[in-house]
């Protein structure tokens, strides 16, 4: 407590009690003792209100001991379950080192495709995503003053993800990898990696990228095979040395039938080749006889058409084609979905041909769009512009029911360029996006779906949609976010106009490693979404004796059923509503296909450019005592002690409160009862 605060206490002790006697003077009384108790109560009151007044603080110093985060990383995959009691028994040994406990704080995670704070390991990943998991802990850990020491053990070797060397930067998180599996370097042929197209179409050529390598020590020969559905249609002898380690085989394949193939690309063993199953790897087509036709109509130039044209026809399915309004009729016959940029009074001919045939088709209001034609020319909805320009920002209408918007997200999205006005839409419409300005949400939509006699429209009262496809890249990296949402609104203009009760979503063709889902939607009389209904999915395998019944679960809109645990084969199915006499059915095949297999040795060198890179060492389960030595002797390791002032009251104000309020209500009581009052 400082010197100045002390004097101040004295002084208001000496007044206190100056004041007091002052007051109380000695005085001729039957009862000598009563004065006394009015100055001793009378003192207490005046002296706790000068001390609240003065308020005293001292300065408290605490201590503490600060240690260094050990985070024990697992690798939770497939790849490393023969290697399971390894790792428990390295966790263990860690865990259970008293030097270690006394030096660093120990933090547990599992990974596989993402990280997972966990104690216990099952080896049920299908994928291995190393550098996700140093990236999460990077995210985690930012905020943290503390220093970070990683341990991992894994065999090193990634399935899915970005380059984990190169994930943190020189010094800044060091890891000290445990190598699991086995080290040593085996002559082997694999399969790396198969692109091709998800759809063909019948009688046109397919493309089949394979990439394959070679790790060995001689000069060595192998034939290169496609198969389709079990039939050979491509061979290639092939020639490998340690140098001339990796090829590129690209064919062209005829989709001369109609379905779903499987495409197996081979490699022929070497001999004693030890891992065989990299020699092989399937992926899936299907082969349609159809195609959409998108035609798009606009009077000016805009990157918006560009973006569109790169969205439709990233689906083999839809091909588009740019036309201007004055396009002769009788090159739209083959059109099945138009898209009108910017519509003015050069539209009339086409808007005619439009409601004679009752096609579908999608309206996109840019700033050059001349709203009383369009008001004029059809009665779908009505605007009434204010004759001013304003930025759109999308908010997402969460309750929309036409189809799927679980994995689509504005959440970045820049504004859309739009005219400000009042809209009306006069028919049976939903909103998928509506508007905000300045953060301020109005009850306009920016993106409806409208259906009315026998055609669908889609209508975006707004232009620049070239900058969300751009944010779409930013964000994840890839297109997917921005292209999947306009080939479900292509979809829904491409559908025949009966709406379904019952939509199901499922992909013809699933890899054995990744999910296999399911999606349902039901809709009620009136076409809005039942939350309630009861859907039951029966399947059936075409090659195999499975055979169950699973009630499907609503979830984020949908009707869901996982069958991830299902072997691989062929399976029809049928979804069902209870109480209804509706259904809906399919088919899809899991391929037989497990990427945690492909690896028969461990990445030794990957892992440590890893350690080097970060300020770590690399490690074998064999040198778990060097490991912990070394985590023990490692200075940038050492405990920290770090001190924090507080600045404390002396006293507690409600205690000296509660005492003053009771020697004032003693001296009143007193005084009181003597007459003194």
């Amino acid at each position: 407590m400082e010197t100045v605060t002390v004097l101040l206490l004295l002084a208001a002790a000496l007044l206190a009690a100056g004041v007091v006697l002052f007051q109380y003077r000695p005085k001729p009384s039957k009862d000598a003792g009563i004065p006394w108790i009015l100055v001793i109560a009378r003192f207490i009151a005046l002296y706790g209100i000068l001390v609240l007044l003065i308020n005293p603080e001292f300065t408290k110093k605490e201590y503490n001991l600060e240690k260094t985060e050990l985070i024990v990383l697992r690798d939770n995959s497939m790849s490393l379950k023969n290697s399971g009691d390894t790792i428990k028994s390295i966790t263990d040994a860690v865990s259970r080192n008293g030097d270690l406990m006394e030096r660093f704080r120990l933090r547990t995670y599992n990974f596989g495709t993402s990280l997972k704070k966990s104690d216990s390991l099952t080896f049920h990943e299908k994928y291995t995503d190393i550098g996700k998991a140093l990236s999460s802990l990077k995210d985690i850990y930012a905020s943290s003053s503390k220093n970070i020491a990683v341990l991992m053990a894994t065999d090193g070797n990634q399935t899915i993800g970005k380059d984990y060397s190169f994930v943190l930067q020189e010094g800044e998180i060091p890891v000290f990898p445990m190598v699991m599996g086995d080290t040593t370097r085996y002559e082997d042929l694999r399969i790396d990696r198969v692109n091709a197209n998800t759809f063909a179409f019948l009688r046109n050529k397919y493309p089949v990228e394979t990439y394959l390598t070679y790790e060995g020590s001689k000069a060595i020969g192998s034939t290169f095979k496609i198969k389709v559905n079990g039939k050979t249609v491509y061979t290639e002898n092939i020639r490998f040395t340690p140098l001339d380690n990796t090829k590129v085989i690209s064919a062209l394949i005829t989709a001369d039938t109609i379905g779903t193939k499987t495409i197996e690309t081979s490699l022929s063993p070497l001999e004693g080749e030890r891992n065989v199953l990299n020699n092989k790897r399937r992926v899936g087509l299907e082969v349609i006889d159809e195609r959409t036709n998108v035609s798009l109509i606009s009077a000016v130039r805009h990157p918006d058409i560009g973006a569109l044209k790169k969205s439709i026809e990233s689906n083999e399915q839809r091909a588009l084609s740019i036309k201007k309004p004055s396009v002769p009729i009788s090159e739209l016959e083959e059109t099945d979905i138009f898209i009108l940029y910017g519509p003015d009074t050069r539209f009339r001919s086409l808007y005619e041909y439009l409601q004679e045939r009752k096609a579908n088709y999608f309206t996109i209001c840019s700033t050059g769009t001349d709203w009383d034609f369009l008001n004029e020319v059809q009665d779908s909805y009505i605007k009434d512009p204010y004759g001013e320009e304003e930025e759109l920002l999308p908010v997402l209408n969460k309750g929309f029911g036409i189809f799927d918007i679980t994995d689509f997200s504005v959440q970045n999205f820049p504004p859309l360029h739009g005219d400000l006005g009042e809209i009306q839409i006069n028919t049976v419409h939903e909103v998928l996006l509506g508007q905000s300005i300045k953060g301020v949400e109005l009850s306009e939509p920016l993106l409806a779906l409208i259906q009315k006699d026998r055609a669908k429209e889609a209508v975006l009262f707004g232009e620049n949609l070239w900058k969300w496809r751009m944010q779409s890249y930013r964000d994840d990296a890839h297109f997917g976010n921005f292209d999947d949402a306009i080939g479900k609104i292509m979809l829904y203009l491409s559908a025949n106009n009966t709406r379904s009760r019952l939509d199901i979503q499922y992909d013809p063709i699933y890899e054995g490693s990744g999910e296999v889902r399911i999606l349902a939607r039901y809709f009620d009389e009136a076409y809005e979404l039942d939350r309630n209904a009861e859907l039951t999915l029966t399947i059936n395998g075409d090659d195999n004796a499975q055979k169950q019944e699973i009630p499907m679960l609503f979830k984020n809109n949908n009707y869901l059923a996982d069958l991830s645990d299902l072997p691989a084969g062929s399976y029809r199915f049928t979804v069902t509503v209870a109480d209804e006499n509706i259904r809906s059915s399919g088919s899809f095949s899991i391929l037989d296909f497990n990427v945690e297999q492909q690896f028969l040795s461990s990445d030794f060198q990957k892992l440590d450019q890893l350690a080097r890179r970060s300020g770590g060492q690399t490690f074998f389960p064999s040198d778990s005592d060097n490991l912990i030595r070394e985590l023990l002797e490692d200075p940038r390791f050492a405990p920290v002690q770090k001190s924090k002032e507080n600045v404390v009251s002396l006293i507690d104000f409600r205690i000296l409160l509660l005492a003053i309020i009771v020697a004032l209500a003693t001296e009143w009581f007193i005084r009181k009862y003597s007459g003194l009052i």
